[in-house]
């Protein structure tokens, strides 16, 4: 069941339109999602392509949890090309929440759920033990303190299966920047990696519970199996990336 909230509390966003695109705005200086209107599924913003890349030590994962919906690219992405996955995704603004239609988001079903509630209360008393959890959860002021705190970390490693992935969106220009990932470092120890976008506005964190992560090795292709052309040709790009940076 939903938590009761009270609407007044969430910051209301705005979308702004084009002939081609529809973007989520808390302010106008910031685009929270942006959304292809020829290709809804798509991938437009570039962070949340290299966020994909879990896939690359991944390629097939029964279970994923998400905490922030945005303009939910990720959680329609994910909804179309990994069709054996479940997914939860929390968000605990209801205005934004309000406007999963707008932005074409799936209807719930067996394998696909929008829960509107506290992305760190569900990690704490997470339902099931994930594969992966993408955390993408800014607010008006960034990524909030409940979900940035080495507890909430901790929590986040029990929430994941074994060799479980965490996969963390950061502001690369934020004072709590490096704070943040030394809270990461301290709880997942060798298994962290950090890859900077180019152009060092957004940095992923990649996390993996109990092991380090093992990029495939030169020669092999990248590509996860069963994976489609159409998300392919999106994330080519960004997984030369990740296996550059961690390379």
């Amino acid at each position: 069941m939903p938590e009761p909230v009270d609407p007044d509390d969430f910051v209301k966003p705005f979308i702004a339109e084009t002939l081609g695109s529809k973007s989520l705005y808390f302010s106008i200086s910031a685009i929270q999602s942006s959304m292809n209107l020829m290709q809804p599924d798509a991938l437009v913003l570039e962070y949340s392509r290299t966020m994909m890349g879990f896939l690359l030590f991944n390629a097939a994962p029964s279970r994923i949890a998400m905490i922030g919906l945005g303009g939910g690219s990720l959680a329609k992405f994910c909804y179309r090309h990994l069709p054996q996955t479940r997914m939860d995704v929390v968000e605990i603004n209801p205005h934004v929440v309000a406007l999963r239609d707008a932005f074409l988001i799936p209807k719930d079903d067996r394998r696909f759920k929008v829960i509107l509630g506290d992305g760190a209360k569900f990690v704490r008393e997470a339902p099931h033990r994930y594969d992966v959890l993408l955390l993408d959860g800014f607010d008006l002021r960034g990524l909030p303190t409940s979900l940035s705190s080495r507890r909430f970390f901790e929590h986040c490693l029990e929430a994941l299966q074994d060799g479980g992935i965490l996969v963390a969106n950061l502001h690369y220009k934020h004072a709590h920047f490096e704070i943040c990932v030394a809270r990461i470092r301290s709880v997942f120890k060798d298994g962290v990696q950090v890859v900077v976008e180019p152009d060092e506005d957004n940095a992923t964190v990649f996390a993996r519970k109990g092991a380090a992560l093992q990029v495939p090795p030169k020669g092999r292709s990248l590509r996860p199996a069963r994976l489609p052309d159409v998300a392919w040709d999106q994330l080519e790009g960004a997984f030369a990336h990740i296996v550059r940076s961690l390379r």
